[in-house]
């Protein structure tokens, strides 16, 4: 399998940080927060965390996978369709919206 770019499938993201304490490159910040989500019947109200950025760092990343091998929700996938280049180390740190998989609006 050739191993071209790590994607973030964003609804499966639960922000349980498991990525980001792994990766041995230090190359991923993640940031959430936290909101009370009240479901009928229950008698006190859950806390979800929610995503509110998620950058990987390529100009560091090593693409050794343990980021998506350690990702209990497989919010981390491997795209094989796209490839990342570029001259400039600023074009090399990705946010939510640019690692999305191919194919996925």
């Amino acid at each position: 399998m050739k191993h071209s770019f790590i994607a973030l499938i964003e609804d499966k993201c639960t922000s349980c940080m498991l990525c980001v304490r792994e990766c041995p490159a230090w190359c991923i910040n993640l940031d959430s927060h936290t909101v009370e989500v009240t479901e009928e019947g229950a008698r006190r109200p859950k806390k979800v965390n929610v995503l509110d950025s998620f950058d990987i760092d390529y100009s560091l990343c090593m693409y050794c996978g343990v980021c998506i091998d350690v990702c209990p929700f497989d919010a981390l996938a491997w795209d094989e369709h796209r490839a990342l280049t570029s001259t400039n180390r600023e074009d090399m740190i990705l946010s939510i919206a640019d690692l999305r998989p191919s194919g996925s609006s």
